[in-house]
């Protein structure tokens, strides 16, 4: 199955077009399962826009890192109420902040106005023009089944949306196995941010998605493996708008109950002139398909032969990254 999220609603058409890729791939789990009594879901998410590795899992150790990624750069782990499944782990946890603010109603705004109409006509001229602008912007982005996303807060409630959708299907006895997701807004040019900003909101709708993925998989969820991937990297050094640019190295992001995580897998090239790609991005030192045939190979059972003359053709020198699954 696939799903790409850039509606919350996506067409049937959308839906079907899109779910040919993977659709050989589905039927592949009935015979790897019946060796080893798992019966194993792989879930593969596409980060469209190019995710920012440095600012996902900040090299904190580098010394150059901080001086590249300026105000955007990541800082020591702080745990409150937007605490990761990673950290969270198993055990459901409720902290004392609150979740959310309430959102305050469109009364408010008027009484507001009203107000400022009577003290400082100039500042309810300025106010005045703003409502009208969040007016106009909410009228074209809600616009029923052509509304889409533009990252923040609407894109995570969107991932969060697709993935529970998901983790229906799949927890059935006879739903799919493998299932592709696509989610947009990665592409942070301007106020990516690091602990805050675009794209700390976009990674929290990230982390919500895998969070439904494990309340929605049930028992399911110990056999299932997640990969989020993306098309490339973004640069090293942050731009004057307190975002990057398209570039080379990035991560993969790999969760689930089947993974051994709790590491980062790296080899690491560091972050100084003469180490950087072109003397700009990450310099890479993985094939992402070596990543993905590694938990093919582990969670499926695929041979070396098929990963890299069917699956991935012409791959044969990529050689499958090993130890990925528990």
């Amino acid at each position: 199955m696939s799903l790409l999220c850039e509606t919350p609603n996506p067409s049937r058409r959308a839906v079907l077009t899109t779910g040919g890729a993977l659709f050989a791939w589905a039927c592949l789990p009935r015979f790897a399962r019946a060796a080893d009594h798992r019966d194993p879901r792989l879930i593969v998410i596409i980060l469209r826009g190019a995710l920012d590795g440095l600012s996902t899992i900040g090299p904190l150790g580098d010394p150059d890192y901080a001086g590249l990624h300026g105000v955007a750069k990541l800082g020591g782990l702080a745990v409150g109420p937007s605490m990761p499944l990673v950290i969270r782990g198993a055990a459901p946890v409720l902290g004392w902040a609150p979740q959310a603010l309430p959102t305050p109603s469109d009364a408010l705004a008027e009484r507001v106005l009203d107000l400022y109409n009577h003290r400082d006509p100039v500042l309810a001229a300025v106010l005045q023009k703003g409502l009208d602008a969040d007016r106009m912007a909410m009228s074209d982005q809600l616009d029923g089944s052509t509304m889409k996303p533009y990252g923040g807060l609407a894109n995570a409630a969107c991932m969060r949306q697709s993935a529970q959708g998901a983790a229906k299907l799949m927890a059935a006895d006879d739903g799919p196995r493998i299932a592709a997701l696509a989610f947009d807004g990665w592409d942070t040019h301007v106020n990516e941010g690091g602990a805050t900003g675009r794209l700390a909101k976009l990674l929290g709708g990230l982390d919500g998605a895998f969070e439904e993925f494990e309340k929605g998989l049930g028992e399911r969820w110990k056999d299932t493996a997640i990969v989020a991937i993306t098309e490339f990297g973004r640069t090293a050094r942050v731009n004057g708008t307190v975002g990057t640019d398209h570039g080379t190295g990035t991560v993969v992001l790999l969760a689930g109950g089947a993974i051994k995580g709790g590491r980062v897998i790296a080899d690491w090239p560091g972050l100084k002139p003469a180490q950087l790609y072109q003397g700009r991005d990450l310099a890479p030192t993985s094939d992402v398909r070596a990543v993905l045939k590694g938990l093919l190979a582990e969670q499926f059972g695929l041979s070396a032969a098929v990963l890299g003359d069917k699956v991935f053709p012409d791959s044969g020198e990529v050689k499958p990254m090993r130890d990925l699954v528990a």
